[in-house]
């Protein structure tokens, strides 16, 4: 097999390793974050309120740091152990319940936010495992669960900026659309690969008034007035290459395959709840988990 020679600039990995190094420590130290315990009387006096029926006695951190450790793969009694060990080296305080650790997850506001206007953003889908027992019970036993879609917008910094998630039959160019529509105030580009090559797409990118810069298919034709029809002869005319570097398609992987890289490895990529509702909420909370941690 011959190998193609490959086109475009050399990458050069300019980090400053220093920096990048201290990230990534500060975000092992966020997973064992425990500020909760510091403002834990005063968080709890500013959820109570003026709320009516039963006050909390766990702070949101605290639910936000058991979900942080939750995405790692960790059962509810465990996370109960967690708290249980920390009530006996800096309490004591009320040991939570792993039913009632479960309620308070599944309540969290995972929520994502853009980090600014002007934004170039990608917009592509992933497929998350229902499962973990491997592909050979699939192709031996014939079982199969589906598995779940996640469609992520994310900007070209590495930041989630919206997110979908449904069963393996969720549109995901109609998901898209929704999340430009939602964001449309801060994105000036949004690029796609060629699965997003359709009118309805383009069409809402003129009328938001958003650059698209969306691979178009090789059989395409450039007749018509319509924003796809323009944005095909663009193609056609500059050749693919050149419209890469005249689009900055290339940056569409740290968008999205790079996000979705990350956070597979990070988190894993499968879910163990069983029910469909609770699988989608697990499988945000993966989500919200590492925007957590890059915010560090």
């Amino acid at each position: 097999m011959t190998h193609k020679k490959r086109w475009g600039k050399k990458f050069k990995d300019n980090r400053n390793w220093i920096e990048y190094n201290e990230h990534l420590i500060r975000r092992g130290e966020y997973y064992i974050d425990l500020r909760f315990l510091d403002n834990w009387i005063d968080e709890i006096n500013e959820m109570n309120s003026k709320k009516i029926g039963q006050p909390y006695t766990y702070p949101n951190s605290m639910i936000e740091f058991l979900g942080i450790i939750k995405s790692k793969g960790f059962d509810y009694r465990s996370l109960q152990g967690i708290v249980r060990a920390l009530s006996k080296r800096f309490g004591p305080f009320p040991v939570i319940s792993y039913s009632q650790i479960r309620r308070r997850i599944k309540k969290l506001e995972l929520s994502f936010k853009p980090k600014s206007e002007n934004l170039a953003v990608g917009c592509d889908g992933t497929g998350i495992k229902v499962t973990n027992r491997g592909e050979w019970i699939r192709q031996k036993w014939k079982v199969r669960r589906g598995w779940i879609k996640v469609v992520i917008m994310g900007d070209i910094s590495g930041d989630i900026v919206d997110i979908q998630i449904g069963s393996e039959n969720i549109d995901e160019r109609s998901a898209s659309r929704g999340m430009i529509r939602k964001n449309e105030g801060c994105i000036d580009k949004v690029l796609m690969d060629g699965f997003h090559d359709c009118k309805d797409t383009f069409n809402l990118c003129k009328q938001e008034n958003i650059e698209p810069a969306i691979k178009i298919r090789e059989n395409a034709t450039g007749k018509g007035l319509n924003k796809r029809a323009e944005e095909t002869r663009l193609y056609q005319e500059l050749g693919y290459r050149n419209w890469v570097e005249h689009k900055g398609y290339g940056m569409r992987w740290k968008a999205t395959e790079g996000i979705f890289s990350a956070v597979k490895r990070i988190f894993g990529e499968s879910v163990l709840s069983h029910k469909k509702r609770n699988m989608y909420q697990e499988a945000k909370l993966k989500f919200w988990a590492y925007q957590q941690l890059r915010d560090v």
